[in-house]
């Protein structure tokens, strides 16, 4: 049997949300032809999808193409109950184009295999019949009713569910009710925040869930760790796309949800509210470069700020001034804004607070938070656990983010101090985000997340701070399979930069993705010799929790352990290891608890 041909295009997925084309759904493929696509060939394909939603019965709504370096992103709005049908409407639209292109030229376009003429009466058909059996006859009653009543409404692939939290109710899509079965009194939004960023994600989703908790509200959050309520695991997982925000959303014990919201997700499926009340951009830095179409820097700044498309004028978008890449795209956005920043002095805020919108900022030692007519200490910095004494200045940041987004949901500044003062002081409250053991021998022990070159940086130069009494630094290094060699060896030369006297290669559980055990440690050991690190000094072991053992064996007294955690079970087996450590008063040249 032959192998089959290739498909003459890189991704095609359904965009169930608002997204980085469009504010609502529709499909977008990713072509294979290299760079740049010709034009012809777009506006031939914009053509016949104009023909498919004609043929279909479909509404006219934003046709998108976004031309990157390799390829372009040819993106079309369409109705949410017939998004497969949508993404076959986008192969054909492209595979036809592609026929009739070869046929211009006299040479085939697409590779063997493909058929080489194309019937468009006989393929609108079928496309019609597709659309037909997949779409909801009761959708457009349900929505248009829901907005009547000014309530959100979800869908996905099995279920419907309108209004949000506990005051929504779900329902399976094979039977949906009519608009006069809907207990419509009984239903009603709850306040929601999205949370994004490059770094910082997720301790601003855990303090602000530990605010709105705080505040009175059982709040569900989701992040790359699970689903959560209260504080409680729900679920374990990487649960932060649009499918675990539409799990929190949909439980009727929750009246209040922080939604992490990672880049992933946005590309994939697009958000899964059309609506928030508050939207937290925390910071943009190289990350992830090469999939669905995004190559630098500036495109990843359009993928997370997607979320300012679920804010209206009734909300809020919560941007860090101190990053010069959302300080330049904020300039394009038309949603109410407010800035947060380790100086209170930066012109943004200052601006803010003179057109009477809220602001966060440090100033003279202090976390001042402007609500829009008052300004409020929320207390010295130095004293916020999560801030290691003022010295960590991202999560100084990370808790000014986070003030600003309570202040947004309605939360008084008395509760926001109040939780700002005490989280972080129990490693339970954010786990495996810049916790410190002090250890046997003056051995202080970090981990952390870590997972970028920026956020590497950040952490190795907090370490360095924290630990200026001399003593050597050992770190823990690896990285996700998916990431390009590039790329790793991009977070190599920024670990090298620190001048590391040990460092041990791992592989990451469950991050491997396609690569062979020790693939990525090559790349890494190559890149940090390359860059001054002598090979006598690296260390390698596949294994997570094994490697941690390893460096606890070579400390000698006075030295830093700075050790990125990535994976949920390697963690608690990290943290549960130096918790035992700690509490038998281990020090520097003990063995270590199961040597």
């Amino acid at each position: 049997m032959s192998e089959p041909a290739p498909l003459p295009f890189d991704d095609l997925r359904r965009l169930t949300g608002p997204n980085l084309y469009f504010a609502g759904p529709g499909a977008v493929l990713e072509t294979l032809v290299g760079a740049p696509v010709p034009s012809a060939l777009i506006e031939d394909w914009k053509r016949r999808i104009a023909r498919a939603r004609a043929a279909l019965g479909w509404p006219e709504g934003p046709v998108t193409v976004r031309e990157h370096a390799s390829g372009a992103s040819l993106a079309f709005a369409a109705p949410g109950d017939r998004l497969y049908a949508a993404a076959d409407v986008d192969e054909w639209a492209w595979l036809s184009a592609l026929v009739a292109a070869g046929r211009h030229m006299g040479e085939p376009a697409l590779q063997p295999g493909y058929p080489s003429f194309v019937d468009e009466d006989a393929d609108l058909r079928l496309l019609r019949a597709i659309a037909a059996a997949e779409g909801l006859p009761r959708l457009p009653a349900l929505r248009e009713a829901a907005r009547t009543h000014g309530l959100p409404l979800l869908l996905d692939d099995e279920q419907l569910s309108i209004g949000m939290g506990s005051g929504s109710r779900t329902w399976d899509n094979p039977a949906l009710p009519t608009p006069d079965d809907v207990p419509w009194q009984d239903l009603h939004a709850i306040p929601v925040a999205l949370v994004t960023g490059s770094n910082g994600k997720t301790t601003t989703v855990r303090l602000l869930t530990a605010i709105a908790i705080a505040h009175g509200w059982h709040t569900g959050n989701s992040c790359t760790d699970g689903l959560y309520l209260d504080g409680a695991l729900i679920e374990g997982g990487d649960y932060s796309g649009p499918g675990g925000a539409r799990s929190l959303l949909r439980d009727r014990r929750t009246q209040a949800a922080i939604l992490e919201t990672a880049r992933g997700g946005l590309l994939r499926r697009g958000l899964a509210i059309e609506r928030a009340d508050v939207a937290v951009v925390t910071n943009v830095s190289p990350d992830h470069f090469g999939e669905y179409g995004i190559h630098d820097l500036d495109g990843l700044a359009e993928v997370k700020l997607t979320v300012a498309r679920a804010i209206d004028a009734d909300g809020m978008l919560v941007l860090n001034a101190d990053n010069d890449l959302l300080r330049r795209h904020a300039a394009r956005l038309d949603v109410p804004l407010a800035w947060f920043s380790t100086d209170d002095d930066h012109p943004l805020l200052r601006q803010a607070r003179a057109d009477g919108r809220r602001s966060c900022g440090v100033r003279d030692g202090h976390l001042w938070l402007f609500d829009g007519t008052r300004t409020h200490d929320l207390g010295a910095v130095a004293d916020m656990p999560l801030t290691l004494g003022g010295l960590a200045a991202h999560n100084v940041q990370n808790g000014a983010a986070a003030a600003l987004a309570a202040s947004g949901l309605g939360i008084a500044p008395a509760t926001i101090a109040a939780v700002l003062a005490r989280f972080g002081r129990d490693h339970r409250d954010n786990p495996g985000r810049l916790q410190r053991w002090v250890l046997g021998g003056g051995v202080q022990v970090y981990v952390d997340y870590a997972h970028n070159p920026d956020g590497l940086a950040q952490f190795l130069d907090l370490v360095r701070q924290a630990h200026r009494d001399g003593g050597r630094l050992h770190l823990l290094l690896g990285q996700a399979g998916d990431r390009s060699d590039g790329a790793i060896a991009d977070l190599a030369a920024t670990a090298a930069s620190f001048n590391p006297d040990h460092v041990v290669l791992k592989d990451l559980e469950g991050y491997m993705r396609g690569r062979e055990s020790g693939e990525v440690g090559r790349v890494l050991r190559a890149a940090l010799v390359r860059h001054g690190v002598a090979d006598g000094a690296i260390d390698e072991c596949r294994d997570e929790t094994e490697a941690v053992r390893l460096i606890l064996s070579a400390a000698r007294p006075g030295d830093s352990l700075a050790l990125p955690v990535h994976g949920v079970a390697a963690r608690e087996r990290v943290t549960a290891l130096l918790d035992q450590l700690q509490a038998q008063a281990w020090s520097a040249g003990d063995p270590v608890a199961g040597d």
